[in-house]
């Protein structure tokens, strides 16, 4: 069994590695990718094919200091009333461009608060939405929902247009860690929020929670998690905090000397993750949780498991695509982005043409490594079958791979002719591991903690 020294010695308490939502990641992306190809990759989409569709509402009614997104706050609905209007521009672009009978297997409002927009807005942008690109079979509307800032009416709008699952972003219940990282969100809100959501029929709960938090203590992560294990939300991603205050310059406001250690971390981590297990959920990929009839459990059991920019994920579809400000799509050719200031953006799709500002174009063993990456997140193995059949590499140059990873973790890795595996007790070091298959250069871009 591995432990904390062995640990220790390996790196995992001081390394900075990526999440690998994506590979590469997005600090490589380069401006080799701009509006004109991206509307080329759109206009080359199968017709009749599924696709998934993003949308990034990038304002808050107040800015938490813990997070690192691209937000920003409003106080008037004025600013959000004229961004919906440009995602609706940007949306009649895209239909231009769109083949025949492109319908969308995943869609998901996230942010930012989407759920800041009043019933009115969230009506008329997801009927333009699926007027443009209809739900397909089987279909998942998701939406982020802030328990802060939502009622109602704004429910019953979400749920008339369709959403099927609400996710909620609860962090932690503690009232002290709440106030040191700028977000007072109470359980009663929290519960009354998700009543309201169960009440019109949508059954699909995700919450997130976070573990590293300033104050946090492994008494304090069990009170938080056993509350968040009374609302009985359907998936759980319990990501680590990233503290990054020379990125995001709120999080200056939080006491850097009140965070836990890296050694602390991995405990809270642990804490909370024997709790989900105790209630028997299913542990998928490396942060995230599930019941067992989810669908998330279904694929990891079914050996379909993705990942992307919104974590660990059921759904199939070769294209991603990204609307609003900062918002990243993925083609079989590449990654493309939308220009991050919401500004820019909207000054180019003003303009009538799509906002894309960089992205990267799929490259000699991109595809390949992206592959060995993923399985490693979701399935902790690699199957040298699948790879041997699916991707120009040898079986010679695949095992010397699998060597360079093992040797680089002290022959910790489980390698064969069959693949390789991690055991459960190196998992802590998946990320790390994950690295070994990583060809871009990991000093031009600043990442989080490896625990």
């Amino acid at each position: 069994m591995i432990v904390k020294p062995q640990l220790a010695r390996l790196g995992l308490f001081d390394a900075k590695v990526p999440r690998y939502t994506s590979y590469p990641t997005a600090p490589h992306f380069s401006n080799d990718v701009g509006s004109d190809l991206y509307a080329d990759w759109i206009s080359g989409i199968k017709p009749g094919s599924a696709v998934s569709l993003y949308i990034h509402v990038p304002f808050c009614r107040r800015l938490c200091w813990f997070c690192a997104c691209r937000t920003q706050g409003t106080q008037t609905d004025n600013p959000v009333i004229a961004y919906v209007d440009v995602l609706k521009a940007e949306l009649d672009l895209l239909a231009a461009r769109l083949p025949e009978g492109v319908t969308l297997s995943r869609l998901h409002w996230g942010g930012g608060t989407p759920t800041l927009l009043n019933p009115g807005l969230m009506r008329d942008l997801a009927s333009r939405i699926l007027e443009i690109v209809p739900l397909g079979p089987d279909a998942e509307f998701s939406v982020e929902i802030d328990p802060n800032e939502i009622d109602e009416g704004r429910l019953d709008a979400l749920a008339e247009a369709g959403m099927n699952r609400a996710s909620i972003g609860v962090q932690d219940f503690d009232d002290e860690i709440q106030k040191t990282i700028g977000r007072i969100q109470s359980y009663d809100v929290t519960r009354n929020a998700v009543d309201m959501i169960r009440a019109r029929g949508i059954a699909s709960l995700n919450a997130d929670i976070l573990y590293g938090l300033p104050h946090q203590t492994k008494s304090r992560m069990t009170e938080s998690v056993q509350k968040l294990l009374s609302l009985a939300p359907d998936r759980v991603a319990l990501y680590g905090y990233a503290h990054v205050p020379w990125m995001a310059k709120r999080q200056q406001l939080i006491p850097s000397d009140a965070l836990p250690t890296p050694e602390q971390r991995l405990d809270l981590f642990d804490t909370a993750r024997r709790l989900f297990l105790w209630d028997k959920y299913a542990e998928i990929g490396i942060d995230h949780f599930a019941t067992q009839d989810d669908g998330l459990t279904h694929a990891l059991n079914a050996g379909r498991l993705k990942r992307n920019f919104q974590g660990y994920t059921d759904d199939q579809a070769d294209v991603l695509i990204g609307v609003g400000a900062s918002s990243i799509s993925r083609f079989p050719q590449g990654y493309a982005q939308n220009a991050p200031a919401t500004s820019a953006h909207i000054k180019a799709i003003r303009a009538g043409r799509f906002s894309t500002s960089r992205g990267h174009l799929f490259k000699d063993q991109d595809v390949l490594r992206a592959r060995l990456i993923e399985a490693l997140m979701c399935d902790f193995r690699i199957d040298s079958a699948e790879i041997l059949r699916d991707y120009e590499v040898t079986a010679a140059e695949l095992q010397g791979m699998y060597k360079t990873a093992n040797d680089a973790f002290d022959g910790l890795l489980q390698v064969t002719d069959d693949g390789l595996f991690i055991p459960p007790e190196a998992r802590a070091l998946t990320r790390m591991i994950a690295r070994s298959f990583d060809v871009y250069d990991l000093s031009k871009a600043g990442h989080s903690s490896a625990i």
